[in-house]
Parts: structure tokens; sequence; C-alpha cells
């Protein structure tokens, strides 16, 4: 496995929607190898998801997890989980504000509204459908990376740039807040 070129904030990529794959594209070795080295991309940067828009490939492929992560250490536990042409849809109109980061504009943190609750349906890596309801964290993390693969990043969701912070400041002044 290798570890992947994170696209920062300003590089095209991030701002362009990603392509669907064909279902007959899933289970290629070019796509599992892709799927291998965002899994281990992710973790190495201490990630809790990675959209492969991230790492320069404009195509419809995520994966979420959230264990032991030293980022977001009070957040519950999410599964590793690939999403593969994910859709989302809010379950209610309920939102809840609350801080983000991410691996393309790295060092910072922003309050972002997000729903609480979604329904995800999609394709996992073999292909198989997918057809949950995340919510809480999970469901952020989810629309944070879906939010990568229609070409937006976090600050686009912002309310109030006045939380955008960088990682020293949101430790000494926000964290507790």
């Amino acid at each position: 496995m290798s570890i992947l070129k994170v696209a920062r904030l300003g590089h095209p990529v991030l701002r362009n929607v990603a392509k669907d794959l064909a279902p007959k594209e899933i289970s290629t070795s070019e796509t599992q190898r892709l799927i291998d080295n965002m899994i281990e991309t992710m973790k190495e940067y201490d990630g809790v998801g990675l959209a492969a828009v991230q790492v320069h490939v404009p195509r419809q492929i995520a994966v979420v997890e959230v264990a032991n992560n030293p980022r977001y250490p009070q957040k519950p536990e999410v599964p590793l989980a690939v999403l593969i042409n994910p859709k989302i849809e809010p379950l209610s109109e309920e939102v809840e504000e609350d801080w983000e980061g991410c691996l393309s504009i790295i060092k910072m943190r922003g309050k972002v509204p997000r729903y609480k609750e979604i329904k995800v349906v999609g394709r996992n890596r073999e292909g198989n459908d997918v057809d949950f309801v995340a919510s809480g964290f999970h469901a952020r993390v989810i629309q944070h990376e879906w939010d990568h693969l229609q070409g937006k990043v976090f600050l686009d969701r912002m309310k109030d740039l006045s939380t955008l912070t960088y990682l020293p400041e949101y430790s000494r002044y926000w964290i507790n807040r």
C-alpha cells in the first residue's frame, strides 16, 4: 500500500464534481488498490474520512472510520466503511453546528452546521448496495466527504467565519467553549 499525496485548498481537483464509477469498475484491481491506498492515507494523517478527489482522483469514492483518533478523541467510534457513488438525504431539518477540520485544509478548524441524521445509499467496495442511517458525528463525517465529492469544502458550509481558527488557537481559546 502507498500513502497518497493529499490535494490542498486551491487545487482545482477539490472544486470539481467527481464522476460516478460504473458497477464493473468497482472490482478492478486499480479501484481496489486506490481504496486500500485511501484507507492507508486517511490513517497516516489521522483523518476520519477521505474522498478520492482529495488524492487527485475525481471519482465518487469515500472512506470513513473513527477509531481512537487523536484529532477527535471524544468522538464515538465509526467502523471502517467504503462508500462508492454515495447519495445522502437528510431525515429531518434538524441541524447541529460543530467543529470540523480537513486533510486538505491543514491545521485549521471551523464550526460547520450539518444535518443531525441522514440516509445514505450507494455501494461498498464489493459493489453491494448499502442503505443505512447515520446520525451525530457519523453523519457529519459522511456529509463532509460527500461535499468533497460535490466539489465543496467545509469552508463553503460555514455560516460564520469568525470561528475559523488555526489548531494552536483552537486548543488555547475554543476547545472548552
